[in-house]
């Protein structure tokens, strides 16, 4: 069971999400609120696997409630859902430990495989942000991989948990077992010195990696 706390500050959205994860199997909504006024002790009191955070909420807004999580939480996987597809919110809510960044107009069932996605190892993005971010970075940085020591293999790596890939869709993706991707992986955050799946792609972002 995937226990999954809801931030949203729209009651009708707030009921619908609350609805849809509750009624699929596996999945289950331990409570939601308004705001990050008090999301110390709401996360510490509940311990979900999964914090859906909206951005833009009255009183403490999602971005600051992610910082404050992960200043005592780094287990938890945190996943942006807003309407706000602008690159600023994007890249400060993956430098501050976000681990997927969704669209509200994202389907249901999408949103479901995502939750799930990121208990797997994932970092999911809606496609669309995945893209306009990687463009962005492509366009106005070179590749600076070189510096880290990073191998070809392991930038490939790098890039594709960058673009939310889980362990089992990169194996699938270069043709590669598990295994390997789990040893590429880990020498990817010896390289970079970081020990998270977040920290490495806020890694990659601020170090112009990709």
């Amino acid at each position: 069971m995937i226990k999954v706390l809801l931030y949203e500050d729209n009651p009708q959205f707030r009921e619908g999400l609350t609805m849809l994860i509750d009624g699929s199997t596996g999945f289950s909504v331990l409570a939601s609120y308004k705001n990050c006024d008090h999301v110390k002790e709401e996360v510490e009191k509940w311990k979900p696997d999964v914090i859906l955070l909206d951005i833009n909420m009255p009183g403490t807004d999602g971005l600051e409630g992610l910082k404050k999580i992960r200043q005592f939480n780094t287990v938890a996987k945190i996943l942006m859902l807003t309407v706000f597809d602008d690159n600023k919110n994007v890249f400060e809510a993956i430098r501050n430990g976000a681990d997927g960044y969704l669209l509200k107009k994202t389907p249901p069932a999408k949103l479901l495989e995502y939750i799930q996605d990121a208990t797997e190892g994932g970092a999911p993005m809606t496609s669309s942000i995945a893209a306009q971010v990687l463009k962005m970075f492509q366009e106005t940085h070179q590749v600076k991989y070189q510096e880290y020591n990073l191998s070809e293999r392991e930038n490939q790596v790098l890039h594709l948990l960058v673009e939310g890939y889980s362990y089992k869709m990169i194996g699938n993706e270069l043709f590669i077992a598990i295994d390997t991707v789990r040893s590429h992986i880990k020498k990817i955050y010896e390289k970079l010195h970081v020990n998270s799946k977040s920290e490495a792609v806020a890694k990659a972002f601020r170090d112009k990696l990709i």
